[in-house]
């Protein structure tokens, strides 16, 4: 597996995905409805994010 599709099928989401958990948990004890959305956007990224470049790369 060539590093590049290592990057983006093994490190990105799982960075993407960490900060979003950490802003969909800020925004729910803060009751920032803005940090909550950022979160979950992030979340649902990182979750489509290797799909779609790794169809584009492979």
């Amino acid at each position: 597996m060539p590093v590049g599709t290592t990057i983006f099928s093994h490190i990105l989401p799982v960075i993407l995905g960490f900060f979003g958990i950490l802003l969909i948990i800020s925004g729910l004890l803060d009751e920032k409805k803005e940090l909550w959305v950022i979160g979950i956007i992030l979340f649902v990224c990182a979750c489509i994010f290797p799909f779609i470049i790794l169809s584009a790369i492979l």
